[in-house]
């Protein structure tokens, strides 16, 4: 297992072959060009969902070297045709519906994509015989749910999730207990959200299958990932890239709860850098926390995004979101004994970073 400082870049091997679901998204077209320079072929298949690709274009973002098939992961005609055509050694699966809100009303669409998705990806590699060396799976902090709490004896606790009562009483933080940061293998998963529970099944689908054949399996538990390239049309996901909007136009930004819950933001080329390092590398077993290793509170973040376009200050509304946690954040131990990785961008001066690609974008794009 490599630990370098960096990741080394081979000269391309045209007979190795690199698969990207929903390669086509804001994390699929930041790794393009990287993965294009590392394997002979690179093909991205994605579905462009209108929520995502309003004009179900390519994406201008994805490097031209990657063949992007538009295709459903959930369909097993799907399959059939791209293994009928190719066979890939190492596999990137981020194709997945992310929106924590929005899986509690449409638990179906999610669990259909995250779970169905994955097992027919997993049926067709079986049924063409056309095992991969590697697959990379990008999971989410979100299968912790709230994670650990430390109450005053100084016990390690795990409350579970927030009930409807106790937000609808404002009652935010769990009585005499403090969070804890997420530590991979070592923090338990309770996830307190529909789409959380389909991460977890698809850390544990792929466990069970690459075991059985003989595949390696690295797992990225991505924190908040944020910057240039994000949609800026799916509502559910980019609550950064949200703010900055709502700033831009001269807005108050609204706060859930009591703007107190704290996030680890960490930017797209720090989370591009992890995926291409257990990819590219000959790693195995990787199960590792992506982020920063240090929080922020959404009232600070929205405070930092309101100071850059000098927008009023930021307001709390008292509203709340089932399935939501109150604090979210990692240690960055696994990453780096796993990895030899670290993130480079603090979460300043990638808000910085992103407002600025706002800027440029035309203005129907950034309008609320």
């Amino acid at each position: 297992m490599s630990n370098s400082s960096s990741v080394s870049m081979e000269r391309p091997d045209p007979f190795t072959t690199c698969l990207v679901t929903g390669g086509a998204g804001f994390i699929g077209c930041a790794i393009s060009a990287r993965l294009a320079q590392a394997f002979g072929r690179v093909i991205a298949v994605d579905n462009l969902h209108p929520q995502i690709h309003p004009t179900r274009k390519r994406p201008e973002a994805l490097d031209p070297a990657v063949q992007l098939v538009q295709a459903d992961v959930t369909e097993p005609d799907t399959w059939d045709r791209l293994l009928g055509e190719f066979w890939p050694q190492v596999v990137i699966h981020l194709a997945a519906e992310t929106g924590t809100g929005q899986s509690l009303t449409e638990g179906s669409r999610h669990a259909l994509v995250n779970v169905v998705g994955t097992t027919q990806m997993l049926d067709g590699f079986a049924r063409h015989q056309a095992l991969p060396r590697r697959i990379v799976l990008s999971s989410s902090r979100a299968v912790y749910g709230e994670g650990a709490w430390r109450d005053s004896a100084g016990a390690e606790r795990y409350p579970g999730q927030r009930s409807d009562r106790m937000l609808a009483a404002a009652e935010w933080d769990f009585p005499g207990m403090i969070s804890e940061s997420f530590v991979a293998g070592r923090t338990q998963t309770h996830p307190t959200s529909i789409y959380g529970a389909t991460k977890l099944a698809q850390e544990h689908v792929l466990s069970s299958w690459t075991r059985s054949f003989n595949v390696a399996l690295n797992v990225l538990r991505l924190q908040n990932v944020y910057g240039p390239g994000q949609s800026l049309s799916n509502p559910y996901t980019g609550i950064v890239s949200l703010f900055a909007r709502m700033a831009k136009a001269g807005k108050s930004i609204p706060l859930y709860e009591d703007g107190a819950m704290r996030r680890d933001f960490v930017f797209i080329t720090d989370v591009a850098d992890a995926i291409i390092r257990c990819s590219v590398d000959e790693m195995s077993g990787v199960l590792a926390d992506v982020g920063t290793g240090a929080s922020i509170s959404i009232a600070e973040l929205a405070h930092e995004i309101a100071v850059i376009y000098g927008a009023p200050a930021p307001h709390v509304t008292g509203q709340y979101r089932n399935g939501d946690v109150r604090h979210a954040a990692c240690s960055d131990a696994s990453a780096r004994a796993g990895l030899g990785w670290s993130a480079k961008v603090p979460v300043r001066e990638g808000v910085r970073q992103l407002c600025a690609w706002i800027d440029q974008q035309p203005s129907e794009l950034t309008k609320l």
